[in-house]
């Protein structure tokens, strides 16, 4: 059988009563299948004898007999401790905070197999994180092996964990593979029963990497089969090919004041082969900030119209949809383009006549938000939905826009970089078009790092460019105060930067409270100069174009993700000035920000930057935990294990080729895993 039709509730394991349901619940655990693909979060090689002595050297692990018995403490705080000796002398006390009832599991004279680390504490060797199991008194010392060490919550231990695990082999563990046996022999991968053994009951290190690589492939392996099936999908309906329109879009890139960089030059021509193709494009367009994915966008946009079709632009906030729709109405409603916006926030007199017109095909190009998802927004002759920083949307919001014309083109855009490891995950099925090439005339922007309490150095620095007529941005990771957390927020230091530090210059603030119509006009009176400086929180991450904006301040840079001080910084060297970013970290520094603003102080290439984010917060993180289509592998790393997943493709879609419907020999074991439902094609189904 497979492990799909391994639904029992763990209720039925003998001992597995209510309590013990009920805490393996708050591990994710209900069911047969859960218990034994419970992933180990480490592993403890109990093979070697270790004696008390070399305790410096790793773990004890020796058989000890039981010396006494002491107490220390007062009331509730009353602790046992429990001296031990080894067969060469060796004393030791054994700390159990918490833990009385081990007097009596552990009485004086007791032969224990002893296992825990040690140290050297008030005057004597003790330790208080220690496994102790009785043994026979004349027993020889018999190793304990390679032991799992899983992830734990209240009431629950270890070898609580071991024993329900082992007896979950006992009864369940004789399962069917859900790998094509020509895959497992090509990739050297264990049986899938062999692999739970190994996984739960490894004799070696060597044999717990293996399951794991086992177990990390075959969900690799079904995502790709996801991935591959939804790419297949597309093209059971072929459409008629032709050639793209490029009149206007031609006629766009005259009036330009500039040339088109070659990557952009590069992406457009992918765009108008996909269009002209016998399938509907699925293309993911990604750049890094400021390097013209918004102009391609527009002249995709125009290959659509000009053809006669329709097509539309969503963006994940008011100010970025607002801000393409005035960009669209400056390049693109001279060319004739007939132009709406539509938001949350068009009120019902506006909306109506704009839906019929959308209805009617009066209107060639909408730019808007989520509101575009709205089941009452129809159009005529869809013909290209453009999605800006795609990865705030879910999947199936996605594809609601997409269900809205006859097998639209899907033109995905992002500003964050994303490495190739992550592409071939959760972006395998779209093909790909990458604008490394900055505009003509950019500067990389400089980088500096800066203490709490040096701010004065860092204020007197913008004031200098204040006074020679650029702008700045001042970002605080709170709106607020919070009694919480003490951190500066925006409108505190609002009213901070302009009575006291920059009284002679004019500035605003915006944030998720300010209301659209607010955030708007200031927005306005920035981009124009009117306000020399700007305060806001990340609302500003994404969208905001002022070329003679030089500085960009964040302060507590620590409490941003990498991704989204990348992002900030992109708002600023837009123009022909040298520009400068300023990450002004707090005492509250720990590791993990350090390589935050390390990374963001050694480069300004956001692919590194990506490749580091995804390295520190993992795939499931970097594509939204609250958002559809999240990856949830319990096994496999697309960092850790990029060769895993270029060998897991490579055997999905030599599958798919030879077979895509999964009917032949070797495709009926991935077929009837799919009929099945494995946990494995489970987790990645989101992804699909």
């Amino acid at each position: 059988m497979f492990l799909r039709e391994l639904s029992s509730p763990v209720s039925e394991l003998p001992g597995c009563g209510p309590a013990l349901v009920k805490r393996l619940s708050r591990l994710g655990v209900f069911r047969a299948a859960d218990l034994l693909l419970l992933p180990p979060r480490d592993y403890e090689d109990r093979a070697a004898l270790r004696l008390l002595s070399a305790f410096g050297s790793g773990p004890v692990n020796c058989p000890v007999n039981v010396l006494a018995h002491d107490w220390f403490g007062f009331g509730r705080m009353r602790t046992l401790k429990v001296w031990v000796e080894d067969d060469e002398g060796t004393r030791a006390a054994l700390v159990c905070f918490n833990r009385p009832f081990l007097e009596k599991s552990l009485p004086v004279g007791a032969r224990l197999r002893l296992f825990g680390r040690f140290e050297w504490r008030f005057g004597e060797l003790q330790s208080s994180a220690f496994d102790a199991e009785r043994v026979d008194t004349g027993d020889a010392f018999r190793p304990a092996g390679v032991l799992p060490v899983y992830p734990l919550t209240e009431g629950l231990g270890q070898a609580s964990v071991r024993k329900l695990v082992r007896k979950a082999l006992e009864l369940w563990g004789r399962v069917d593979d859900e790998l094509p046996h020509g895959v497992i022999q090509k990739r050297s991968l264990a049986r899938m029963a062999d692999a739970l053994r190994l996984l739960h009951r490894p004799a070696s290190p060597d044999d717990a990497a293996l399951a794991r690589r086992t177990l990390a492939y075959t969900e690799l392996f079904y995502l790709q089969i996801m991935i591959g099936r939804r790419s297949l999908a597309r093209r059971e309906e072929a459409r008629p090919t032709g050639s793209v329109d490029t009149r206007l879009a031609c006629v766009l890139e005259e009036r330009l004041p500039f040339s088109l960089t070659e990557g952009q030059k590069a992406a457009l021509a992918d765009i108008a082969a996909d269009m002209a193709g016998p399938w509907p494009m699925a293309r993911l367009l990604q750049g890094d900030v400021g390097s013209g994915k918004t102009l391609v966008a527009f002249m995709a946009a125009l290959y659509a119209i000009a053809g006669g079709g329709q097509a539309a632009i969503m963006a994940p906030t008011e100010l970025l949809a607002r801000q393409h729709a005035d960009t669209a109405a400056r390049l693109l409603e001279p060319l004739g383009v007939r132009l709406a916006f539509l938001s949350g926030n068009v009120a019902d007199a506006a909306r109506k006549p704009l839906l019929s017109a959308l209805a009617s095909g009066d209107i060639d190009l909408v730019v808007g938000t989520h509101a575009l998802f709205s089941a009452d927004v129809v159009f005529r002759t869809l013909r290209l939905v453009v999605v800006d920083e795609q990865h705030r949307f879910g999947v199936l919001q996605r594809l609601a826009m997409g269900s809205k014309g006859s097998r639209p083109d899907m033109l995905m855009m992002s500003a964050t970089p994303i490495p190739r490891t992550l592409a071939l995950t959760v972006y395998g099925d779209l093909a790909v078009s990458t604008i490394t090439t900055l505009p003509p005339g950019r500067l990389p922007v400089i980088t500096h790092l800066a203490r709490m309490g040096n701010e004065a150095k860092v204020y007197d620095f913008v004031r200098r460019e204040l006074e020679a007529g650029r702008r700045a941005y001042f970002v605080y990771p709170l709106v607020d105060r919070s009694d919480r957390v003490e951190l500066k927020d925006a409108v505190a230091m609002y009213e901070r930067l302009s009575r006291e530090v920059f009284p002679e210059f004019k500035g605003g603030i915006i944030h998720s409270r300010v209301p659209e119509a607010d955030k708007r006009a200031t927005m306005a009176d920035f981009a124009a100069g009117k306000l020399s400086f700007l305060v806001a929180t990340s609302v500003v991450e994404v969208g905001v174009d002022v070329p003679e904006a030089s500085c960009m301040v964040i302060e507590h840079a620590e409490r941003f993700g990498l991704a989204a001080l990348h992002q900030l910084r992109g708002r600023v060297g837009r123009g022909k000035e040298q520009s400068y970013c300023f990450l002004v970290w707090s005492d509250g520094l720990g590791d993990e920000g350090k390589r935050r603003v390390m990374a963001m102080k050694d480069t300004t290439d956001g692919f590194l930057i990506a490749e580091e984010d995804l390295r520190m917060r993992g795939p499931g993180q970097i594509t939204g935990t609250g958002q559809s289509g999240q990856l949830e592998l319990s096994f496999a790393d697309p960092v850790r294990d990029a060769e895993l997943l270029e060998a897991a493709r490579e055997d999905a879609q030599a599958i798919l080729a030879e077979d895509p419907g999964l009917l032949g020999a070797d495709g009926s074991v991935i077929r009837a895993v799919l009929e099945r439902a494995s946990p494995f094609a489970e987790r990645t189904a989101a992804t699909g």
